[in-house]
């Protein structure tokens, strides 16, 4: 073991000097040697569970980080957190448990390290909620950090062509407007997910695993193999000796989560037509290193991206197809080589950017990247709406769209569950706008996704036919006119709220807007009339997350963030 000077890291508080011979019998009681306790000691953080195929890999390639560390000369420390998975949490009062996880996800990692004095962190995570939990845990801490997606699903196989659990949930609005029978709904939700790793297409979490690699948080490639793969063990190794590097350069995740590396993170979102959940964890991401990086802004960026890359749900690839044409790097390489990334920044190589991915070749014998100079869309896959309908803004993701203009009447529901009871059972028509309010962060509370009305409109071959609108969230495997994040959500009395069936609505997203078709003096008076409403969730932690929770705007975060700081915990 390398001998370490620790007097300005955190684990001196537990491992240094006659007074803390009670913390050190501790540490001999779990095996480890004098030489191992005077070493930093290294949190390798994972959410690994049984809850999903996303976390079940992660436990495995905890150990090869472990290694990593060891190797390096210093000590690590395992320890697991929560997931609630989307995929299972969704389309039921479950699914108001996924954003709030985000935030419980960090506050438990951050309680762990400052609890133990941690001196650095490896963090795993594998589903929606827990990269950018685990991410924001990072910044939030500033210790020497490395960030280590756990890896996507293989595509599953019906019928002689690739399907995600994507065509599972369209599915069931076929089989609901009897276009699917019960047999073939039940082969089909056999073989749609075939083993461990998050969903495949650039939803949530491949899009930011994407982040994770452009940010510099991840080491470049480390997101792209597989989690079945044991290409996934060698780069959790390489990452738990690049977190002991990052401690000997003094390099922290304050010094790699700056503006600029931010905007190349909005970057590659817009250029891959990624999750519109970006924008609400970008924003609560730079909250943690007290930069204001707002909901406009990410969309902004978003927009001014070309769209580069054919991914589902609104293309034709997945993730393991970009994995097979050399991973994200091949993103970042055509972004870099468009002049669109800021190629200067630091990453968790102790290089920058430009430096990780100055060997990178770009390959021509392909198209699920294009280069920036043939895009698939000039625009990007994800852009922010502003009107009357939403001062505060909302996102959609315009992918794969065919029109970018809608205009329709709005069709009121104060619930999920109510606007889905509707869809089953086809009480809406072609030209209704469905507006599913009071699930923002406050109102639902929890701001829950809405895959599963989604998914039955476009199994019921209306996909194209309606849009939708809410104060809650879509799920990054959502495709169509559904705008997300409407803000003032419903339940501080926004626009959305004072909606009535019937109501005009124009969405245009070319030109950024999102408006009602009413006077001032109207809103005005209905805002006048208008009551706030309760909710069920009147103890637990949904009650304190309704307490604390921000806007959307803001990245719907719980706690001041960076800016009120008087101290860091990497400082102790």
């Amino acid at each position: 073991m390398t001998t370490w000077d620790k007097s300005k890291m955190p684990s001196r508080h537990v491992s240094i000097g006659p007074e803390r011979a009670p913390h050190r019998s501790y540490y001999y009681a779990m095996g480890m040697t004098a030489e191992e306790i005077a070493a930093p000691l290294v949190g390798v953080a994972t959410c690994w569970n049984e809850a999903a195929p996303c976390n079940i890999a992660l436990s495995r390639q905890a150990q090869s980080a472990k290694k990593g560390v060891r190797e390096a000369g210093a000590s690590p420390r395992e320890f697991t957190t929560i997931t609630v998975t989307d995929g299972i949490a969704m389309g039921h009062q479950g699914m108001k448990s996924s954003l709030v996880s985000r935030d419980v996800i960090a506050d438990s990692i951050e309680l762990t390290m400052r609890g133990h004095c941690y001196d650095a962190m490896v963090g795993l995570a594998g589903c929606d909620k827990s990269l950018p939990g685990v991410m924001m845990a990072m910044v939030r801490l500033n210790v020497p950090s490395v960030f280590m997606y756990g890896g996507s699903i293989m595509p599953g196989h019906h019928h002689g062509r690739d399907v995600t659990v994507v065509d599972v949930f369209e599915a069931v609005g076929k089989h609901a407007a009897g276009m699917m029978s019960d047999e073939e709904l039940f082969e089909l939700e056999q073989h749609a997910c075939p083993g461990a790793g998050a969903c495949g297409g650039q939803f949530t979490a491949n899009t930011m695993a994407c982040i994770s690699e452009v940010i510099g948080l991840a080491l470049p490639n480390s997101a792209g193999a597989p989690a079945p793969d044991e290409e996934r063990d060698v780069w959790a190794l390489q990452s738990g000796r690049a977190v002991v590097n990052l401690l000997r350069l003094g390099i922290r995740p304050r010094d790699i989560v700056t503006r600029k590396s931010l905007e190349n993170a909005a970057i590659i979102v817009g250029a891959t037509g990624g999750s519109t959940n970006a924008g609400l964890h970008l924003p609560a991401i730079a909250h943690e290193a007290g930069i204001d990086f707002p909901l406009e802004e990410v969309a902004r960026i978003m927009k001014a991206t070309p769209h580069i890359a054919d991914l589902k749900p609104g293309g034709n690839y997945v993730a393991y197809d970009v994995f097979k044409i050399g991973g994200v790097p091949v993103i970042i390489k055509a972004l870099l080589d468009g002049g669109l990334l800021h190629g200067d920044c630091i990453t968790a190589t102790g290089k920058t950017l430009a430096e990780n991915h100055k060997d990178v070749v770009f390959p021509t014998d392909q198209d699920v990247v294009r280069p920036v100079s043939n895009p698939i869309s000039k625009m990007g896959g994800v852009v922010g709406l502003k009107g009357n309908l939403a001062p505060e803004g909302a996102i959609v993701k315009i992918a794969g769209m065919a029109k970018l203009r809608f205009e329709g009447t709005a069709l009121c529901f104060d619930s999920e569950e109510d606007a889905f009871a509707a869809v089953d059972a086809r009480a809406y028509k072609a030209g209704d706008i469905i507006i599913i309010r009071y699930e923002g962060p406050k109102g639902g509370p929890g701001m829950r996704e809405m895959l599963s009305t989604t998914s039955a409109i476009y199994g019921q071959g209306m996909g194209e036919s309606v849009a939708l609108i809410t104060d809650g969230r879509f799920s990054g495997a959502t495709r169509g006119f559904c705008i997300g994040h409407v803000g003032p959500e419903a339940a501080v009395g926004g626009p959305i709220a004072l909606l009535k069936n019937g109501d005009k609505i124009i969405i245009d997203a070319e030109a950024g807007t999102i408006d009602v078709a009413l006077s001032d003096e109207e809103l005005a008076a209905r805002r006048a009339a208008w009551t706030p409403r309760t909710t069920n969730y009147n103890s637990g932690v949904l009650w304190k997350y309704a307490q604390t929770v921000g806007n959307a705007r803001g990245g719907a975060v719980t706690h001041p963030g960076a800016a009120a700081e008087t101290h860091v915990y990497a400082d102790i």
